[in-house]
C-alpha cells in the first residue's frame, strides 16, 4: 500500500515537472540529442585544456607560469577582467577605452567570480557552461531544420565544438555566452514562440554589440515568418531595451550617447571606411612582409579574415538562395559591420555565431560523409594551433 501510494503521489510530480519544463522550452528527461552532444562538449572541452597547460610549457619556454590560469589571461580578456575589477569609469592601467565592450559578460565573471576563484577563472567557467548550453540548443535547432535527418542535431554540435577557431568557446570571450542565448532565440523565432525569442535576444544584446544585428534579423524573420504573430509585435521591442540602457549609462559617464564606437575608433580602428578601402587595407595586412617580422602571427591572422570573409559570402549566398531571409539578415548585417572598418579583423570569431553555417556544414556531413571526416581532418589540427596560438599570447583574431 506504501508502495502504490508513493507511486500514485510520484505520478502527479512527473506530470507538473513534465508541464514546467514544456513552459520553459526544457525537456527534463535528457534525449540522444541532448547526452551525445554534451559528449562531444566534454571531449571538445579536455582537449582545449590539456593545450592551455602544455602550450605555454612547451613554447613559452623560461617565462613565469606559476598560476594555470595565467595563459587564459590574453588580448581581451585583460579589459574584460579590468570591467569585473574597476567598472566603466575607473578605467585600468593600460588606459583602453573599456566603453568598448558590453557589460554582461564581464559582470557574470565578477559574480561567478565572487566564490573565490578571481574573475579569469568565472570567465571560464561563464564560458563552459555557456558552451554547452549553446551546443544543445545549435543541435536542437539544426534537427528542427531537418527533422528527416535521424540524430542530426549532435553532428552539427560536433562541427561547432571542432571549429578551428573554437578556443573562443572555451576563453572568457563573449563567443559563448552570446550563442547561449542567441541559438535559443533563433529556435524560438522558428518556432513562431516570439515573446521566449525576443526574451533572449534581448539577453544576447547584453553580451556584445552584434545583439543589434540579431535584433534586426529577428525582425526580418517575423515579417516573412508563416508563424507570424501580430500579437506578439510589441514583444519585439524587448530586446532594445538593455542596448539604449547601456548607451544611456555611457552618455551618464562619458557623456557620449555613442561612447561604444568612440571607443572601438579610438582603440581597435573601427571608424566607418569604404568596403573596397577596408578590403584593400585587408589585403596589404595580409601581405608577407606588412608587419614586421616579430608580427608574421598577425599577417596570418589577416589572411584568415579574408579566408572567413569568403565563407561568409557563400553563406549568404545559399541563405538567400533558400530563402531564409531573417538568417540572411543575420550573416549579412554581421559582414557589414565588418567590412566598413578600417581593415576586417575578428571576422574569424564572429564565424562561431552563425548558426547557419555550422547547420549548413553538417548538413554537407551528412548527405556526403566524405566531406565531414574531411572537415574534421583540417578543423581539428587547425584548432589545436589556434589554441596554442591563444595560450601563449599571439594573435588569434
Amino acid at each position: 500500500m506504501v508502495v502504490e501510494r508513493a507511486a500514485s503521489e510520484e505520478q502527479p510530480r512527473r506530470a507538473r515537472r513534465a508541464k514546467d519544463g514544456a513552459v520553459l522550452g526544457i525537456r527534463w528527461r535528457p534525449d540522444l540529442t541532448f547526452r551525445e552532444t554534451l559528449g562531444w562538449w566534454l571531449v571538445s572541452r579536455i582537449g582545449i585544456f590539456v593545450i592551455s597547460v602544455s602550450a605555454p610549457l612547451l613554447f613559452n619556454r623560461g617565462t613565469d607560469y606559476p598560476n594555470v590560469w595565467h595563459a587564459w589571461l590574453q588580448w581581451d580578456v585583460w579589459h574584460f577582467k579590468a570591467i569585473a575589477d574597476y567598472g566603466y569609469n575607473h578605467g585600468e592601467p593600460s588606459g583602453a577605452p573599456l566603453a568598448a565592450f558590453f557589460p554582461g559578460l564581464p559582470y557574470l565573471m565578477r559574480v561567478v567570480g565572487w566564490i573565490g576563484i578571481g574573475p579569469v577563472a568565472g570567465g571560464v567557467v561563464v564560458s563552459l557552461v555557456a558552451s554547452a548550453v549553446a551546443g544543445v540548443y545549435l543541435a536542437r535547432l539544426a534537427q528542427y531544420e531537418f527533422p528527416q535527418l535521424t540524430n542530426f542535431g549532435p553532428k552539427a554540435a560536433l562541427i561547432w565544438f571542432a571549429a578551428p577557431v573554437g578556443v573562443f568557446l572555451a576563453a572568457p570571450y563573449t563567443e559563448a555566452l552570446f550563442c547561449a542565448f542567441a541559438f535559443p532565440a533563433w529556435l524560438a523565432a522558428r518556432q513562431g514562440r516570439w515573446a521566449r525569442a525576443a526574451l533572449f535576444v534581448a539577453l544576447a544584446s547584453t553580451v556584445r554589440v552584434s545583439g543589434i544585428f540579431l535584433i534586426f534579423a529577428l525582425g526580418v524573420e517575423f515579417l516573412t515568418s508563416k508563424k507570424r504573430d501580430w500579437y506578439s509585435l510589441p514583444w519585439l521591442f524587448l530586446p532594445a531595451v538593455p542596448v539604449l540602457g547601456f548607451m544611456a549609462y555611457l552618455k551618464q559617464i562619458h557623456g557620449s550617447w555613442f561612447a561604444w564606437q568612440e571607443a572601438q575608433e579610438k582603440g581597435w580602428a573601427r571608424e566607418f571606411t569604404k568596403p573596397w578601402i577596408s578590403l584593400k587595407h585587408t589585403v596589404e595586412a595580409a601581405t608577407k612582409g606588412h608587419f614586421a617580422a616579430d608580427h608574421s602571427d598577425w599577417t596570418w591572422m589577416f589572411r584568415a579574415e579574408l579566408v572567413a570573409l569568403a565563407v561568409g559570402l557563400i553563406l549568404l549566398a545559399w541563405l538567400l538562395w533558400r530563402h531564409s531571409w531573417g538568417e540572411a539578415a543575420w550573416v549579412a548585417s554581421t559582414i557589414a559591420a565588418f567590412v566598413t572598418s578600417f581593415w576586417i579583423y575578428s571576422l574569424t570569431r564572429a564565424t562561431l555565431l552563425w548558426w547557419p553555417l555550422w547547420i549548413g556544414l553538417a548538413v554537407l556531413a551528412e548527405r556526403k560523409p566524405w566531406l565531414g571526416r574531411l572537415y574534421l581532418a583540417v578543423a581539428v589540427p587547425l584548432a589545436a594551433i589556434w589554441a596554442a596560438a591563444f595560450f601563449t599570447g599571439r594573435w588569434t583574431g
